[in-house]
């Protein structure tokens, strides 16, 4: 796997807003927010896409979305709602092939769009 943008910000070769950290995944702003809150969680282990995942890291998969939904309780929205999405491959929208895990909040999102 390639180095990525997230790789480099886990070890602090570029400056990002973090908002939580532990052995396992960061979580930081989105520095391109598709909603007033946007913030992205990564696993600190490397793994390019869900297409990559082995059924022995399911359990990264679930720190990520455990940590979102413990973010959004902290941070006071989790009642009034938020979304988690992770993209897979070009067609999925996956930009940065490192897998990783968008928590949106802070407006009402909407629903999701019918396929084109």
């Amino acid at each position: 796997m390639t180095d990525t943008i997230f790789d480099k910000i886990i070890r602090r070769e570029i400056p990002a807003d973090i908002v939580f950290e532990d052995e396992h995944l960061i979580a930081f702003r989105d520095i391109a927010p598709q909603a007033p809150v946007h913030v992205l969680f990564v696993p600190k282990t490397p793994i390019a896409t869900l297409n990559d995942l082995a059924p022995e890291q399911a359990a990264i998969v679930g720190r990520l979305a455990h940590a979102a939904a413990q973010y959004a309780k902290r941070e006071g929205f989790a009642e009034d709602g938020y979304r988690v999405v992770m993209n897979c491959n070009d067609h999925g929208g996956q930009t940065v092939f490192q897998i990783h895990l968008h928590l949106l909040a802070g407006a009402p999102l909407g629903r999701f769009g019918t396929s084109r």
